[in-house]
């Protein structure tokens, strides 16, 4: 384990799902058949809805038991309809009063089909009789109402309550949907909906809907989507504008989950330019705070994504370029309710990057940095004060960390190191005062440990190094690192002051020795053999050095 690293992992992307743009419809209410639009060239249907609700109530009420003769009867009935549909439009083109009424009937068993997600047992029998081309056939007919049904039966019928505890049945209907190419066709119809409609801005938020489902039963669709769609280039076009709304939340949360664990999602956004989009959509909140939690929500969500974006080495030097270390100083600067992510995304920018860190020092980083290191965070009522500022200050911690890793001689490191000696070595008094907070942890984490090992509750030596490693081990090996890097400066001041607070504490340059030996033992080779070298010989240098 390299303790440059960022081993704090990023809290989950899973979220409370953004409000649809009909969640104050009532869900079982019956829609009414679709109007033919006027690129179908045709007029509004005269159709008594009353008597076509009060004749859907009365098949529905018929429908007793959902069982195989039942899903057969709804699939026989949806092919006809379908059929007549298809040779009516064929047989009359250019007269859409000829097809007006198959149209009507076609959008009557889409809806009977939602019954189907009654009893999800029932998927692979639906699989099996091949209904599921049929079904996505429909998303690109030339009524887009026929193509708002589909997407609201598929949001049904992969519904997350629904699909629980139903593990096979949904992965092979999700695998179905991927086979008969529901990916490419959802995408498609995406880019033809118009969000000025209520029904077909409902119907992004149900195809997006879909889309996290799927990802859900079978986590390889994050990758197969952005492979086979524009799925990320709709999701940037959608967060680039800037006026909020409920799809826009949801695209970006979308977006976030996509680009969580996957590096080749995150190279590829990184090639679309995706990074720069990111920095500009955050860029709207460096001096204002967002109007409600669903717009904070969403911020975060773009947080998420710029973090998981940071990930691979050319993401971190398009950040560089498109200023986005500058623009996170801004954000810090103006103390909204951003400020943690800057810090966050800062972060993991310069983690293994010396760019980053050089150019965090050119634009006076630094005096902003060590305001926070040193306690002077904002903080807002909704905050609980000891868990946000503690996850802030371990941030800041290893954003010094890779300022030293990353910044090793020249004038940049003098002011770096002279920031240690300023107001009287106030920030050593700081280090110290953190590192017996961690150190006091972890002591109490392995007293715990030893314990269960007494009670025949045995690990082996990993598992409890990575127990260590999560009540506060890793915060404790950066913290010595950095007094590694102040110690072997050579400076006389930086050495008098860490050698009288060591004492004051009742510790010896020993315990630290001690912390530094086991976190040398325990470098992998993760990022190569080279790597592993390099980190070894540093943290031997310190060892030696105390």
């Amino acid at each position: 384990m390299d303790v440059t690293n960022n081993a704090r992992s990023n809290h989950s992307l899973k979220r409370r799902r953004p409000q649809s743009p009909d969640d104050d419809i009532d869900n079982d209410a019956t829609h009414s058949p679709p109007p033919l639009h006027s690129n179908g060239a045709a007029a509004a249907l005269d159709v008594d809805l009353s008597l076509l609700e009060a004749i859907e109530k009365s098949q529905s009420a018929a429908v007793e038991v959902l069982d195989l003769k039942t899903l057969k009867k709804l699939v026989l009935a949806f092919e006809r309809r379908l059929r007549d549909n298809i040779e009516a439009r064929l047989k009359y083109p250019d007269n859409p009063d000829k097809f007006a009424d198959s149209e009507v009937e076609l959008h009557e068993e889409l809806l009977k089909l939602k019954l189907l997600a009654g009893g999800p047992e029932l998927y692979p029998e639906l699989v099996n009789l091949n209904t599921v081309p049929s079904i996505l056939g429909l998303l690109n007919h030339d009524n887009v109402d026929i193509s708002i049904d589909v997407v609201s039966l598929l949001q049904d019928l992969t519904d997350e309550d629904v699909l629980e505890d139903n593990d096979e049945p949904a992965r092979v209907l999700v695998e179905s949907l991927v086979e008969n190419n529901a990916l490419e066709l959802m995408v498609q119809n995406l880019f033809r909906l118009n969000e000025g409609d209520s029904d077909e801005m409902a119907a992004v938020y149900g195809t997006l809907s879909i889309i996290e489902n799927m990802i859900e039963v079978k986590p390889n669709v994050a990758e197969i989507v952005c492979e086979k769609t524009k799925l990320m280039r709709w999701l940037l076009g959608k967060i680039k504008v800037r006026e909020f709304d409920g799809n826009k939340q949801y695209a970006s949360e979308i977006l976030a989950i996509l680009m969580q664990n996957s590096t080749a999602n995150q190279k590829r956004l990184g090639q679309m330019n995706g990074v720069d989009v990111v920095l500009q959509a955050v860029a709207m909140y460096k001096s204002k705070d967002p109007k409600s939690s669903e717009e904070e929500e969403m911020l975060e969500n773009l947080f998420d994504c710029l973090c998981c974006l940071l990930m691979p080495l050319e993401n971190k030097e398009r950040f560089v370029k498109a200023e986005g270390v500058e623009l996170m100083i801004i954000i810090m600067k103006q103390k909204k309710s951003a400020y943690s992510s800057a810090i966050r995304a800062l972060d993991f920018a310069m983690t293994k990057y010396p760019p980053a860190c050089e150019r965090f020092v050119d634009v006076l980083g630094l005096k902003t940095a060590f305001a926070a290191f040193m306690g002077k965070i904002p903080m807002s009522k909704k905050q609980k004060k000891e868990s946000y500022q503690e996850e802030l200050e371990e941030r800041i911690i290893s954003i010094i960390a890779s300022l030293f890793d990353g910044i090793l001689r020249g004038s940049r490191r003098e002011r770096l190191l002279s920031k240690f000696i300023e107001n009287e070595c106030e920030k050593i008094d700081r280090l110290m005062e953190f590192y017996m907070r961690y150190s006091n942890r972890v002591k109490a984490e392995s007293e715990r440990l030893d314990k269960l090992d007494l009670d025949d509750l045995e690990m082996d030596d990993d598992e409890k190094y990575n127990r260590k490693l999560e009540s506060g081990l890793y915060v404790l090996q950066l913290i010595a690192v950095i007094i590694g890097h102040l110690w072997s400066s050579d400076n006389s001041r930086m050495q008098a002051r860490i050698e009288l607070l060591l004492k004051q504490n009742k510790l010896t340059r020993g315990d630290i020795k001690d912390i530094l030996q086991e976190y040398y033992d325990n470098i992998g080779d993760l990022d190569g053999p080279e790597e592993k070298e390099r980190a070894q010989t540093k943290i031997q240098k310190f060892i030696s050095a105390f």
